[in-house]
């Protein structure tokens, strides 16, 4: 490193605050190489540059990417909490090649199925490379996943990517030719049709089991929060977003798969198989989205005959509490949509569809009442097993992974979810911006929004002269001194 580089780094290292906030590392071209959160900024940074560099030596990688470093930037935030939402969002949007790349599609394996072979295998393959397959995943354990594929065919008697089956003639085949057809304990000559029924079992559990550890993962990650182990919630928060980011492309692109469908076929195939006394030509969606109890918001997105209707989608931020109960939420903004509605006498829809399971159902059918009105049909569809539950009192209805009723209420709910998820990351991003602006002394939340708002964004603001601050309305030359002088001060 040259040594002006290293004077420049020194002084930089020396005036950093003891405060909770982001650090990003950059090469000599200014390139962004890597980006870090911190408790204490200045004892953190600090130990890049420190003589003795003992990490270094353990850690090729680090002593790789401290060779590069000619500059670095912080931006100081309220908390560990906010660093850690912050350096998710940086790292997206930087991409810096010495971070963990937990957004890399390539370290998640999917399992592959050929339709169009005769008697389908399980494959694994980390790309979606053949427009005609079925995928199944991600997966963020590979050996968690073959695991899964051994118990898969012990479970069901299928067949994976080892398997040569024999043509018996007669639409009969042999499936193994070894001791194998023994130890699984099912029959070993079947015709196609009985191999397809093995097959959409087996897919039906696979997709079980990719939810299920998804929610695990969810509940590592939250768990790690509470207990302040922002590291380990950070690499889990991380593979949680790619995992969804990846599922949500293979959802949509499987559905693309369906396009010859008429979308008010598969309408009329969703009334038959849910028995609705009318086609849902009109459907709405409910969905709550938040972290840890925070950024609570909840999104209501609509459907006209089988297609999004995104001018009618809806977004709320809930009112009646604070903290983590999807449950009253969802009553909330339930209520909130269908009293407004009625009192402005517009029609209901045919059918309501809630994220989750009898708990929301339950709550969502409780603002209906509580108001005396008439409730439309109204389903949950439960992420797990994509079960059906009814509000009149059926028993729950799993439909065929591929039926293209099922389609249709998926599509319907992830839109509601990636909605309700764009909101609170949303708000998220806007709390992170004005919370620099929360320390500075004698600026109340209405001045601090119009700085917002006329700049555009707070990098705008932050780079601002004197004269352009002083041309909005309230904010005088020794208040804009004392602004530009706070932001040199705390963020670098």
């Amino acid at each position: 490193m040259p040594e002006s580089a290293k004077v420049n780094i020194k002084e930089k290292v020396r005036r950093l605050p003891h405060r909770p906030g982001v650090y990003i590392m950059k090469d000599r071209l200014g390139q962004t190489i890597y980006v870090g959160k911190a408790k204490d900024l200045k004892k953190r940074v600090s130990t890049y540059f420190q003589a003795s560099r003992k990490l270094m030596v353990a850690q090729p990688k680090v002593r790789a990417m401290i060779d590069l470093i000619r500059d670095f930037d912080i931006i100081i935030v309220k908390s560990e909490a906010e660093a850690l939402l912050l350096e998710g969002q940086l790292i997206k949007k930087y991409k810096p090649r010495y971070n963990t790349d937990f957004t890399d599609d390539k370290r998640f394996l999917l399992v592959r199925i050929d339709p169009r072979e005769t008697l389908p295998r399980f494959r694994l393959t980390r790309n979606r490379t053949d427009s005609n397959s079925r995928y199944y995943g991600p997966f963020a354990h590979s050996s968690h996943l073959r695991k899964t594929l051994a118990e898969l065919r012990r479970k069901f008697g299928i067949l994976l990517s080892d398997a040569k089956p024999t043509d018996l003639g007669d639409g009969k085949w042999r499936l193994y030719d070894d001791a194998r057809a023994e130890i699984y304990e099912h029959e070993n000559e079947i015709t196609e049709k009985e191999y397809q029924e093995r097959l959409e079992a087996a897919c039906n559990f696979l997709d079980g089991k990719a939810r299920e550890w998804l929610a695990e993962l969810k509940e590592h990650m939250e768990h790690a929060a509470e207990n302040r182990a922002y590291e380990k919630a950070a690499a889990l928060r991380d593979m949680i977003e790619a995992l969804e980011q990846t599922a949500n492309r293979t959802r949509k692109f499987e559905r693309n798969l369906l396009g010859t469908h008429n979308h008010l076929q598969v309408v009329k195939r969703l009334q038959s198989e849910l028995a609705l006394s009318t086609a849902p030509k009109h459907m709405e969606c409910f969905d709550i989205s938040h972290i840890s109890g925070s950024f609570c918001v909840a999104s209501m997105v609509a459907f006209r005959d089988g297609k999004p209707d995104r001018k009618n989608y809806r977004r709320f931020k809930i009112k009646s509490f604070i903290g983590n109960d999807d449950f009253r939420a969802m009553e909330e903004v339930v209520g909130r949509r269908y009293r407004r509605l009625h009192e402005e006498r517009k029609a209901f829809p045919d059918l309501i569809v809630i994220d989750g399971g009898a708990g929301q159902v339950t709550s969502a059918l409780k603002a209906f009442l509580e108001q005396g009105l008439e409730p439309p049909e109204l389903i949950g569809l439960a992420k797990r097993n994509e079960t059906i539950i009814f509000s009149d009192g059926r028993e729950p209805l799993n439909l065929p992974h591929h039926d293209p009723a099922l389609r249709l209420l998926q599509h319907i709910r992830d839109e509601a979810h990636h909605f309700a998820n764009s909101f609170n990351a949303e708000l998220r991003s806007k709390r992170l911006r004005e919370s620099i602006l929360d320390d500075f002394p004698g600026l109340g939340s209405k001045r601090k929004q119009q700085l917002l708002l006329h700049f555009g964004s707070l990098k705008k603001l932050r780079a601002a002269t004197i004269d352009e601050l002083v041309e909005l309305e309230g904010i005088g030359k020794i208040t804009a001194k004392r602004l530009i002088a706070f932001f040199n001060s705390n963020i670098d």
